[in-house]
């Protein structure tokens, strides 16, 4: 199945703000880079603002663009999945649609590229238009992250990266429902290259990741790539068994020897403190339980509502056609520009 040399994949979710923007500068870099042998696909992640609209306008007018409309919202790794079982380059760029991460880094990327690397990903030196909290806590979540996983997941990175057509080959047979994406990038492994840059601010919009999407994208990247958290559980349970043997010591001997046991204080200290680890460690199974559940549903990943793409662009196989959950009337075609 024949393709262009390059593709690039563009979540977007409620960014009709910046599109326009992103359009040009996106253009203007992959022509910079490969000439007229790309094609974009933008993913429309379930967006209310006008986004579909602003979509389907560029694809009228742009033969080189493919927009993919998801049914509902399902997250930004999940249409960022859709987007990669999309492509059909040989090398596939993923970036966001909010301008942090610049396009204009993809002539460099391509010549890692050529190099020998399957993976050139940004590597963040400065984050600008971002809170000291989200800096610090970024900082943190990456360090923590790199401690406890049992692969290497370079720190300060996003999904901002270009890969080779093996890597999102190796992606696509990854089917897990909760997805670390940059994570599994490093889990399928090959050779990888970072690329400097200093983050700038959103362009437009505001930012799709608040502080409780933060948490579970952090549990999620956590959980999905160690069992650490069930080992210090286990850890916890011995500790408090060690400290239960000695406060049965301390009773014995007290009852022994005739002294008085202490009150009720030192009593609801020691039920509190037992009974907080052990709601600790019932919450670390639930994550750990309830992800293996959603699992064995075999769900599919997503459903799409309809795909755009000019009609000499349409090459969907039946076997990837049922793989998507496509039908051949959610395919529409417009004249070649």
């Amino acid at each position: 199945m024949g393709g262009p040399l390059l593709s690039v994949v563009v979540p977007c979710f409620n960014e009709a703000g910046g599109l326009s923007e992103l359009r040009a500068r996106l253009v203007a870099a992959c022509e910079a880079a490969v000439g007229d042998d790309f094609e974009v696909i933008l993913v429309d992640d379930g967006s209310s603002d006008g986004t579909r609209e602003i979509l389907t306008q560029f694809q009228s007018e742009d033969r080189r663009f493919a927009c993919v409309f998801l049914s509902r919202n399902y997250g930004h790794q999940i249409a960022l999945t859709a987007g990669l079982n999309f492509v059909r380059g040989q090398r596939v760029l993923v970036i966001d649609a909010d301008l942090q991460d610049p396009p204009e880094l993809l002539e460099k990327m391509m010549a890692q590229m050529d190099a020998g690397f399957d993976v050139v990903y940004g590597r963040r030196r400065t984050r600008k238009g971002e809170t000291r909290f989200k800096r610090v806590s970024a900082k943190l979540f990456y360090r923590l992250l790199d401690s406890i996983v049992d692969i290497k997941i370079a720190r300060d990175t996003g999904d901002f990266r270009l890969m080779s057509r093996r890597v999102v080959t190796a992606l696509g047979q990854m089917p897990e429902q909760h997805r670390f994406i940059r994570g599994m990038v490093s889990w399928v492994g090959f050779r990888q290259v970072p690329i400097d840059y200093d983050r700038d601010q959103r362009f437009a919009g505001d930012s799709k990741y608040p502080l409780g999407r933060m948490i579970q994208f952090a549990v999620d990247a956590v959980t999905g790539f160690s069992i650490l958290p069930l080992r210090i559980a286990t850890w916890l349970g011995f500790g408090l068994a060690g400290v239960s043997i000695c406060l049965m010591v301390y009773v014995g001997a007290s009852w022994l020897s005739g002294g008085t046991v202490a009150g009720w204080t030192s009593l609801m200290a020691a039920v509190l403190l037992i009974g907080s680890v052990q709601l600790i460690v019932i919450g670390i199974l639930g994550e750990y339980v309830g992800r293996l559940y959603m699992q064995s549903k075999t769900r599919p990943l997503y459903f799409v509502d309809k795909v755009l793409r000019t009609e000499d662009a349409v090459d969907f196989e039946p076997a990837q056609r049922q793989a998507l959950n496509i039908g051949q009337n959610q395919i529409t075609g417009s004249p070649s520009k």
